[in-house]
């Protein structure tokens, strides 16, 4: 029977994480990993890497140069003449990068001394795993630690089961090899509004179903509504408050029925992509005595360092509580890899940044103004728009608005939130400043290049205060 110090199941973005930096600290560490690629060879890298994160931001950084060069880019000065598409060459493009960064897992993982598997795992007792290799015989293999990291899978609805290449997940949307005329999207969550933007952009009509009365109640009320007004504006359909109870394959088409305040109602699409969230992947993966438990959603219970109630075996990423992020995940791995070597590290879940890959794009990090609110704090916000911003009316990109909500008595920031122009990048200042308990004044007294987008951050701080240069000062509200 091999052992090791570690074995990690799971080489999405938490689990090699875990793995690299456990060998760094000098444990003898093994990755056990079953996803088979489309080449049919076994590739690393999870969800993230395959089909989720970086696919899916290939797709869209192509729509997206697409969308303004037909668009905007005349109103620049820029004459492009006739635009066309090549589908199957932007799916091709996209299969490249996916191919050079799962390989670059691989070849981290030698770089590092990680010892890879190509197959299967189930945890039994006493930290020991089943291994079962993709063309042979199972074995045993037991460590000190294990780590969980397993991932998310998305979900399935009774209504709408897949059917291949017409009722399709947030995967098989990644396969398209030509613009659908109509496309149905079910769920207005983050995955379901970045492959509408992509395919809309390419030209799709799009409908998005959406069950819950508000949009995207997790933001911020003020940069939902500025999202939901600019994705409009695109094209997308968002239809709130609509249940779908069926849906019907006929030939290439697929006739959808749902309800609504005004009855039932029915759409044929050419092509139906279910995108109603993720659930944890834990198939097969633990024997009845393996002392792992999960709640009634499949989560495996740990605690705030991904501890199980099992000694030995830890949990990160997707498969325990918290947002389904890569990044919130790759944290978890760090942690539990330096925690297993005797560090003390700890992840800050209050600082866990959000982004939604459409354009104009959106991030947040920490708590929004109606979450403080409804939890009695008083708190001062400051707001500053895209449109005051002169490198942003520069780069022809302007709407949106930075909004940072303070603690009304310390000032320390509470929660920042974006909606604009590479946000996604600009989040990160906001959670530096928020892991260093920053106050609005610091980030007013910081010094920002000029002219960035970045100073809209510095404007929104400046603005908490009244402060602000480039926009008028708000109202306050009087004590």
């Amino acid at each position: 029977m091999d052992t090791y110090d570690v074995i990690v199941i799971g080489a999405g973005p938490a689990g090699y994480h875990a793995a690299i930096r456990a060998a760094q600290l000098g444990l003898n560490t093994a990755c056990i990993e079953k996803w088979i690629g489309k080449s049919g060879k076994p590739v690393f890298g999870g969800t993230c890497l395959n089909v989720g994160c970086i696919p899916s931001k290939a797709l869209l950084d192509a729509s997206h140069k697409y969308a303004e060069a037909r668009d905007h880019f005349a109103e620049i000065g820029i004459m492009t003449g006739d635009l066309s598409v090549d589908v199957p060459a932007m799916i091709s493009r996209k299969d490249d990068v996916v191919t050079k960064l799962t390989g670059g897992v691989s070849a981290l993982f030698k770089s590092n001394g990680v010892t890879a598997l190509e197959g299967s795992a189930k945890l039994l007792a006493n930290r020991v795993v089943e291994f079962t290799p993709h063309d042979g015989a199972a074995s045993q293999l037991t460590a000190e630690h294990v780590v969980i990291a397993t991932g998310s899978v998305p979900v399935d609805i009774p209504p709408c089961p897949l059917v291949d290449e017409v009722v399709v997940d947030s995967t098989g949307a990644l396969e398209f090899q030509a613009v659908p005329k109509r496309l149905g999207i079910i769920g207005a969550g983050v995955i379901g509004l970045e492959l509408g933007s992509v395919w809309a952009r390419l030209g799709s009509e799009v409908v998005v179903l959406e069950a819950l009365p508000d949009f995207m109640p997790a933001l911020d009320k003020q940069i939902a509504r500025e999202t939901a007004k600019q994705l409009g504006r695109q094209g997308l359909d968002i239809r709130l408050g609509t249940r779908v109870t069926g849906s019907t394959v006929k030939g290439d088409t697929v006739e959808v029925t749902f309800t609504d305040g005004d009855g039932d109602h029915e759409e044929v699409f050419d092509k139906l992509i279910v995108a109603v969230g993720r659930k944890p992947y834990t198939e097969g993966l633990f024997a009845a005595d393996a002392g792992v438990n999960m709640d009634e959603g499949g989560f495996v219970f740990v605690d705030e360092f991904c501890n199980t109630e099992a000694p030995g075996i830890c949990a990160v990423g997707d498969v325990v509580r918290g947002p389904m992020l890569a990044h919130k995940g790759m944290e978890e791995g760090i942690m539990v890899a330096e925690r297993i070597a005797g560090h003390k590290p700890a992840v800050n879940y209050d600082c866990v940044p959000g982004v939604i890959y459409t354009h104009p794009e959106v991030a947040w990090v920490g708590r929004s103004e109606q979450e403080c609110k409804a939890a009695g704090e008083d708190v001062n916000v400051g707001m500053f728009p895209f449109a005051a911003s002169g490198r942003a009316l520069a780069s022809n990109d302007t709407d949106g608005l930075i909004k940072v909500v303070a603690d009304a008595e310390t000032d320390r920031v509470l929660g920042v939130h974006m909606v604009g122009p590479h946000v996604s990048e600009l989040i990160a200042e906001a959670v530096i400043a928020m892991e260093f308990e920053s106050s609005a004044e610091d980030l007013g007294l910081t010094m920002f290049a000029h002219p960035t987008l970045s100073e809209s951050l510095h404007e929104a701080a400046l603005a908490v205060s009244g402060h602000a240069i480039h926009v008028a000062p708000r109202k306050r509200r009087k004590k």
